[in-house]
């Protein structure tokens, strides 16, 4: 590719992207909300491209990998931080912006989102500057609840058999990017137990409860991870826009689930229905609301078709 050539292509891209942002934030029902209500927002691949980081090496560095990557990521700095490349926000914990993790300290509350993109690689999740990056963020919890937003679920199935199971037929292979996503790939297996191993850490004092919040599997549940001094939960909800998924992919990601996982010994995982519901996975378009009276907090999630969820108390 010719110089030129990427010039161009950046040029389109940067277009394209603009253009995009302003449709979907332009939506009368978008720019309301987001007129009203402060927004603090970590990215996703879906804001690069499907699948980032766990496609293949060559397409990740190749010049029109990394052109995309660039100008990804100038527009999610514009939209979605309200910054330029230069100045990043003083909630960003890396200056040289290898890695786009922040720390938002509120009154007795702390807000904590990893950057689970820019460095990823189909073998690993985050690289050093992330890792650096997060570990700043913990070391800095005093007191007061952390919020902890993880991407992709933090807490979830074994999803090595199925890994293995894909490698028996070439028809399943485009579907293994999805499943390096998360953090329960076997290629990510010690960089999740090291993950979980630091929140635990932080949880265990009592005066700085962890509760995890994820997205991106289009489908909404919750989970627990057991350890000191009480069960760390995490809620997932997805999928506000986007239709939703196949029942038979939330009831086959719920058999898995009921095989349980263990990364940290000692410390099970487990999934669990939403309030009311019987299965693990709810396969409805849904939102997440967190509330804080004082010092106590309640969770609960609005469903499509059903409506809102009895609360439970974090």
């Amino acid at each position: 590719d010719t110089a030129e050539a990427i010039a161009e292509a950046a040029d389109a891209l940067r277009q394209a992207f603009f253009r995009r942002y302003l449709e979907v934030l332009g939506e009368p029902a978008t720019s309301w909300l987001m007129a009203r209500v402060p927004s603090l927002a970590i990215w996703d691949d879906h804001d690069i491209c499907d699948g980032w980081g766990s496609l293949q090496e060559w397409k990740l560095d190749s010049p029109a990998g990394q052109t995309l990557f660039t100008v990804a990521r100038e527009s999610f700095l514009l939209f979605q931080l309200g910054a330029d490349l230069e100045t990043l926000p003083a909630i960003c914990l890396d200056p040289a912006g290898d890695t786009l993790g922040w720390h938002a300290r509120l009154p007795n509350l702390h807000v904590i989102a990893p950057d689970l993109r820019s460095e990823r690689r189909p073998k690993r999740v985050m690289g050093e500057a992330g890792w650096r990056a997060f570990d700043q963020a913990m070391a800095a919890v005093d007191t007061g609840r952390v919020l902890l937003l993880s991407s992709v679920p933090a807490l979830g199935p074994r999803l090595s058999w199925v890994e293995a199971v894909m490698h028996l037929t070439s028809r399943m292979e485009k579907y293994e990017d999805d499943l390096r996503d998360q953090w329960q790939s076997r290629t990510h297996r010690a960089e999740w137990r090291r993950f979980l191993e630091r929140l635990a850490e932080v949880h265990a004092n009592a005066a700085t409860p962890i509760t995890l919040l994820s997205g991106e599997i289009h489908l909404a549940t919750r989970g627990t991870f057991d350890v000191p001094p009480g069960p760390m939960h995490q809620f997932v909800a997805s999928g506000i826009t986007h239709p939703k998924p196949p029942l038979a992919y939330a009831i086959g990601l719920g058999l898995l689930a009921r095989l349980g996982e263990t990364p940290v010994p000692g410390h099970p995982i487990r999934l669990h229905p939403l309030p009311g519901k019987r299965a693990i996975y709810t396969a409805q378009r849904n939102y997440l609301i967190l509330e804080r009276h004082g010092g106590n907090w309640s969770a609960w999630w609005e469903l499509e078709r059903d409506g809102p969820t009895p609360a439970i108390d974090i």
